[in-house]
């Protein structure tokens, strides 16, 4: 399966201070999606950022369909823009309270210039319909809107320059469990309809095992653990994914309290990052920062990987 994104060692930094470890993430073309896991803080914002030239790499290297993102300008970078594009976390924030949904949808479409002028509310008439809105919202205001009606609107607005790849930045946290759902059958539908590619940003695991066919957990920026999606959320091998598992409820299901979050802890300068919080630490731990290394056909960076599952069984 060939890659469509590739991103090798990617370090990004927030003026002296390094917040992405040198990640590494792989998209193949769609229909596919990558989940980035991890608490808020660990970095997977950023990296959305980065993925869309809109923060600065401080290391390694973006490729998209063989192209050296990094290295892109004028024109190509315009390109590439079109063929990536971002959903932002919050519909609210994301949409110009000045401009009505009609001129919010068809604003890449004049600044790419890929549709005529004539033909543009004809276009987003049918980018409303795809993502399930009235056409009779075009003459709208985002405060007029539901919150599910403007992330559809948000999504309308990034399918708009028929991308290849999508950049999902938490897409639906910011509603309510109805909506939700709403929001992920159109996601299905559309990674189909379309061939889409995504790369999907969430700490809800539920979304990501449902539209992720391979995940990657960050912790403080450094990938903790990845492989496939399902793998990794029914079996964790390290023990931040075990945590970030054993926090989710399940009905008859008892977990053992040593694989719980415990917040609160620092993050040392030296050796793994979770070893403050982790219950398996040893002196190596905090001495030496572990490599990724397969382990169980995934990749996980743990000095105990080998036998943290019986551990914690």
């Amino acid at each position: 399966m060939s890659d469509l994104l590739l991103v090798q060692g990617l370090r990004l930094s927030y003026g002296e201070r390094e917040v992405v470890h040198g990640v590494d993430l792989r998209v193949p073309a769609g229909p596919y999606g990558l989940g980035i896991i991890g608490e808020s803080g660990s970095g997977k914002t950023t990296i959305a950022r980065a993925l869309l030239k809109l923060h600065p790499a401080g290391s390694g290297s973006v490729t998209f369909d063989g192209a050296d993102v990094l290295a892109l300008k004028g024109s190509a970078l315009s390109a590439y823009r079109r063929d990536v594009q971002l959903v932002f976390q919050d519909g609210d924030g994301a949409l110009d309270p000045r401009m009505s949904v009609l001129s919010s949808v068809s604003e890449p479409l004049a600044i790419h210039d890929t549709v005529p002028k004539a033909q543009r509310r004809e276009r987003v008439a049918a980018l409303l319909d795809e993502v399930g809105l009235p056409i009779d919202i075009m003459t709208r205001y985002p405060h007029q809107l539901s919150g599910g009606q403007r992330q559809r609107v948000v999504i309308a607005r990034a399918l708009a320059l028929e991308p290849r790849l999508l950049v999902l930045d938490e897409p639906t946290s910011a509603l309510d469990v109805t909506v939700q759902e709403r929001v992920l059958q159109l996601v299905e539908g559309l990674r189909e309809r379309r061939q889409l590619a995504y790369v999907l940003i969430s700490h809800n695991l539920a979304v990501v095992d449902r539209l992720c066919e391979s995940s990657v957990v960050l912790y403080e920026g450094a990938v903790m653990e990845s492989g496939p999606t399902r793998d990794l959320l029914d079996s964790p091998v390290h023990p931040y994914t075990r945590a970030l598992r054993s926090a989710v409820p399940e009905i008859g299901v008892h977990r053992p309290a040593l694989t719980r979050i415990t917040a609160g802890a620092s993050v040392p300068s030296t050796g793994c990052p979770y070893s403050e919080r982790c219950p398996l630490v040893l002196d190596m731990c905090r001495a030496q920062t572990p490599a990724l290394r397969d382990v169980g056909g995934r990749q996980v960076a743990c000095h105990r990987a080998d036998d943290v599952a019986n551990l914690l069984a």
